[in-house]
């Protein structure tokens, strides 16, 4: 059972709104979003006691992505307390990702 939450515009500030929360702005055609998701499931379960992981479908969600200026994906945007700290963009390795998650959490 994957432990990535997914959030629509009716979830998404409930959830990114109190402790430390990774989200996946992506898309189901793109390539490299489909390749991260394996990275990204294996940093979840690894960062389950500090952090939450979910995704944002872009074209589900259109309204959340122009709202961040998402227009590349993946991008991973990293919350505090509903406060964003940080953000990647395009593909990503899970040391990269690991290293911002305990760089901001």
């Amino acid at each position: 059972m994957s432990l990535m939450k997914e959030w629509q515009e009716e979830t998404f500030d409930a959830a990114v709104s109190s402790g430390s929360v990774m989200v996946d702005f992506r898309a189901t055609w793109c390539g490299p979003c489909n390749m991260l998701m394996p990275v990204l499931e294996q940093l979840a379960e690894e960062w389950q006691d500090k952090a939450v992981f979910g995704t944002v479908d872009v074209d589900q969600s259109p309204a959340l992505a122009a709202r961040y200026a998402v227009s590349t994906v993946p991008t991973l945007l990293f919350f505090k307390d509903g406060e964003l700290v940080g953000e990647l963009v395009g593909m990503q390795s899970k040391k990269r990702v690991g290293d911002m998650l305990a760089k901001l959490f």
